[in-house]
């Protein structure tokens, strides 16, 4: 089904002069093959940061939903690849592959569509300023292979942003697989890495998108809740926590990803109002990033979670899981969904016993910038074109084809 058409301010390190280039934009081709680099994790701008007095009593509109609106009606939130559009992304991967161009050199331009790029066009304004999701189902990757699917599946995120990278190694094709590493060390593990339930949570980048490679014998199941949808409700029933979530007093773990001479944290809000005239309601959240930094508030660098944090923490959980929307991804589904207005989660997943294939997702994180339509956020970084994601030094993007 097509989708509807509907504290100090950290300083601009990236911006030049009255015409604003952007130095990221100008990264080595021989490090970076589109010449973009990512921008990373930065601290907001303070100064543009709102009181809880100026945000919304009430947020109407498309980004709104409910899931008795969804759940028992698939058909307005999936679209079955037909044929011919199988076909097209078929042919345009082996294109690309005859090409020999590496995998992180994929772009509009590298991978073009025709037919197809018409409906992507029309999915991106509704992932950013409709609903915020849809699944696709039936691309052929057991047939094609990790890396035709790789291929496919980056051409496709390709016309909807510009990919990010994902963690300090540079991959911007992520893998979403146990690795065996132990999910309680969430100070140092990425929970993506561990077969452990994640809470809801919204990642470093305007979109993400999953693609089913393998399933899980149990569980791995997916959740999503529009964050508007969320904030009315904690607006109605909650409103201190509202409040809570809106103030910048909130640190956020690096977890070890940063580059020279950058902090251990980063300390921002959760709800956040965009720049400009009739700014809507932006949200950035991940308890593990900000559970895990007992060892920096037992050192004393930075205050532990107070009891209002605490609880504010606690029902922001409950309110996304009774407001939520359950989805499963089968094997050659794709997910996207946009992190601006979608908060997601995973259930804790149990893998078929070897030699069958572990769980594996293929990830993406996508930016969408404020100058080609995106949200206004307020960040310095917010009309680069590969604004958010994780950047450490000057590491150049990876794509992977497995879990390393």
């Amino acid at each position: 089904m097509a989708p509807a058409l509907t504290a100090h301010t950290p300083t601009a390190p990236h911006e030049l002069g009255a015409k604003k280039a952007f130095l990221n934009h100008e990264a080595p081709k021989h490090i970076y093959p589109d010449g973009i680099k990512t921008s990373g994790q930065h601290p907001p701008l303070y100064d543009q940061l709102h009181p809880y007095e100026d945000f919304p009593k009430e947020i109407a509109g498309p980004t709104v939903w409910n899931v008795n609106e969804y759940k028992d009606h698939p058909e307005q939130w999936t679209h079955v690849f037909s044929e011919a559009e199988i076909k097209e992304i078929s042919d345009t991967a082996d294109a690309f592959i005859a090409s020999g161009t590496p995998l992180t050199g994929i772009s509009q331009e590298t991978f073009r569509l025709h037919d197809f790029a018409q409906f992507l066009s029309v999915l991106r304004k509704e992932l950013i300023d409709g609903k915020g999701f849809i699944l696709f189902k039936g691309l052929p990757v057991q047939q094609w292979g990790n890396h035709k699917s790789a291929v496919a599946y980056m051409g496709l995120g390709t016309h909807l942003g510009y990919f990010v990278s994902q963690n300090a190694h540079g991959h911007v094709l992520g893998h979403v697989k146990d690795l065996g590493e132990d999910s309680t060390a969430i100070d140092r593990v990425r929970i993506y890495r561990t077969n452990a339930r994640q809470f809801f949570h919204a990642d470093d980048a305007d979109l993400v998108g999953l693609l089913c490679i393998a399933k899980a014998l149990e569980g791995g199941e997916s959740d999503l809740v529009s964050s508007h949808a969320v904030w009315n409700a904690l607006q109605r029933e909650n409103p201190d926590v509202a409040r809570t979530l809106t103030e910048p007093i909130w640190y956020f773990d690096r977890k070890g990803e940063k580059s020279v001479g950058e902090e251990d944290w980063i300390k921002t809000s959760v709800f956040y109002l965009e720049k400009g005239d009739a700014p809507r309601v932006y949200s950035k959240w991940d308890p593990y990033y900000v559970r895990s930094l007992t060892r920096f508030s037992d050192a004393g660098l930075i205050p532990p979670l107070s009891d209002a944090q605490q609880r504010a923490t606690t029902i922001l959980e409950e309110t996304c899981q009774r407001l939520a929307l359950h989805m499963i991804l089968d094997v050659g589904d794709i997910q996207f969904l946009s992190n601006n207005h979608i908060l997601h989660a995973r259930t804790a997943y149990k893998d078929f016993a070897p030699p069958a294939p572990r769980r594996h997702l293929m990830r993406l994180w996508l930016s969408t910038p404020e100058e080609e339509g995106g949200w206004k956020l307020p960040f310095h970084d917010s009309k680069e074109k590969k604004r958010g994601g994780i950047q450490v030094n000057d590491n150049p993007p990876v794509a992977p084809l497995d879990a390393e």
